[in-house]
């Protein structure tokens, strides 16, 4: 089978047009409501589990995610799907142990609640790494992809005329609209990415023979979860150590993903919702990771790894259906644009803003918010064409989560684990941490890669040096009041506490069975492809 002819069918184009229309004006029509600083960022605390779970899907799985994972299978094989089925498993670790203490604290950012329990210069620290991390890495990432996207179908489009069409559409309906906006708007992407997403996969399975001849005719290399310690893409020791490390910065600190949990109405929707999230994590194996495994057999000699996703989707796909699928692609792309954006708006206004000038109304905050998203839309947008000229950079900040994070992992393991840490030793690990980070990527990313080391162990390594350093610079200062921390410390009484609380819930509401029956299934599917 050749590839692909990258043309649109008027149908397919009036299709795509409809549904960027609807979008921004949904989220139009919701700023409504918004008349508080509580309303406009956090969606009044509102949220249900439905609402939370689809908007969490949908905010990870941008459009760098869908061709990434495709193109990984195609180029190395499957073990990218480790980061997916981890994020299941860590969305219950969240669940369980950190997402009663963030909702208890009412706390507006994660920051926030890194100045609660150590202090501001914690909360100053993680507030600009996540802005760096949301704004250059991952709106402009998102928009870059859905450039290229764009420039397949036409070519004539240059890259910066897509960007700003793309990052205007999502930024609109964010500006105007806060989070209730942007979660809501998500729901329906997200509903529109997965049935997206499954049209494709079913295309693209059946058209390779079904998945018993993708399972005979493909290297078992290439269908296995576990490869080599010096595998360059996902070594079976990095899924022990350092994917769970990034991941856990994603999925339990990073504002632009756990705000959506900030917004539940209370803390059984937080944990349903977090958990519906990781159970929609596992079929992505199958749904966004197998098709790449198809196009081995289908267009076997594709110049390009990337090429994998826009060529099943505009090869396969009948008029039409390509329509909706390339809806739900750019329902990826909007998704994470205006998650990031609204996060981003969220941090400067609450962790700089607002604790600076304590008495601003509700309607400066509001005009403050709507003000940092426009300025990081348009960050987003002047940086975004840049990338193409300088891939390698991009490669460098995509790697760079390995050594930013370890340091505030630590901070938020040891506070929420250990009483004994404090702010002392927070601020010390926040210093050896970038010291040993800067001397790390220097001797393993600058030219003659001295140490020659996987971006999924260089985190571990960090890891534990910022624990040791945690450890003893905690030890060399007086323990934290435990009136001050208790409420933000998990215990064997508050385990005890809780297991009374849910006997008087149904077993299938209680979020202990959800979360064994999540870890079984992901079980199943590692052994699986083991």
């Amino acid at each position: 089978m050749g590839a692909a002819q990258f043309s649109l069918s008027s149908i397919d184009l009036f299709m795509l047009g409809v549904y960027f229309v609807f979008m921004i004006a949904l989220g139009i029509w919701l700023s409504k409501g918004n008349k508080s600083s509580e309303d406009y960022f956090l969606a009044s605390r509102s949220m249900t589990w439905p609402v939370v779970g689809l908007s969490l899907f949908a905010s990870q799985i941008s459009s760098t995610s869908l061709v990434g994972l495709a193109g990984a299978a195609y180029g190395t094989g499957i073990s990218t799907y480790n980061y997916e089925w981890m994020s299941a498993a860590l969305l219950v670790f969240f669940s369980l142990f950190i997402l009663p203490f963030i909702l208890k604290s009412q706390v507006f950012t994660m920051p926030e609640f890194l100045a609660k329990r150590y202090d501001n210069r914690a909360r100053v620290y993680f507030s600009v790494i996540t802005l760096i991390l949301n704004i250059v890495v991952d709106t402009a990432g998102s928009l870059f992809a859905g450039a290229l996207i764009v420039k397949l179908v036409f070519p004539q489009v240059e890259i910066w005329q897509t960007v700003v069409v793309l990052a205007l559409a999502a930024g609109l309906y964010t500006i105007v609209g806060g989070l209730k906006a942007v979660m809501v708007t998500d729901v329906v992407q997200a509903i529109v990415l997965i049935i997206g997403s499954i049209l494709i996969a079913v295309f693209a399975i059946n058209a390779a023979g079904g998945l018993a001849e993708i399972n005979n005719s493909i290297a078992p290399e290439k269908l296995s979860l576990i490869q080599p310690m010096d595998d360059p893409a996902v070594p079976w020791l990095g899924v022990l150590t350092g994917i769970p490390l990034l991941g856990f910065y994603f999925w339990c600190t990073n504002q632009f993903m756990v705000q959506r949990v900030l917004s539940a109405k209370d803390i059984n929707h937080g944990r349903w919702g977090a958990l519906f999230a990781g159970a929609l994590k596992i079929p992505v194996l199958f749904t966004m990771v197998l098709p790449g495994s198809a196009a081995l057999l289908l267009y076997p000699d594709l110049p390009q790894a990337d090429l994998v996703y826009p060529t099943l989707m505009f090869d396969l796909l009948p008029v039409g259906v390509l329509g909706l699928v390339l809806a739900g692609f750019v329902a990826a792309l909007m998704s994470q644009i205006d998650s990031t954006l609204n996060s981003a708006s969220t941090l400067v206004t609450m962790d700089f803003v607002h604790r600076h000038k304590p008495n601003l109304t509700d309607e400066e905050l509001l005009r403050t918010g709507k003000l940092a998203t426009f300025t990081f839309m348009m960050i987003a947008v002047l940086w975004a064409p840049q990338i193409e000229r300088f891939s390698s950079l991009f490669q460098y900040l995509q790697n760079v989560l390995a050594y930013a994070v370890p340091p505030v992992v630590a901070l938020f393991l040891f506070g929420i684990f250990w009483p004994r840490a404090n702010a002392r030793g927070a601020i010390v690990t926040i210093w050896v941490g970038i010291s040993t980070a800067a001397l790390l990527f220097v001797l393993n990313e600058l030219p003659g890669e001295v140490l020659n080391l996987h971006f999924l162990y260089v985190a571990p390594i960090l890891f534990l040096v910022c624990c040791l350093t945690m450890i003893v610079a905690s030890f060399s200062a007086p323990a934290p009041a435990r009136e001050k921390i208790d409420s933000m410390i998990w215990s064997k009484s508050y385990f005890k506490e809780e297991t009374t609380a849910l006997m008087s819930m149904p077993w299938w509401q209680n979020y202990r069975y959800q979360s064994l029956a999540i870890l079984v299934w992901c079980g199943v599917v590692v052994a699986a492809y083991w």
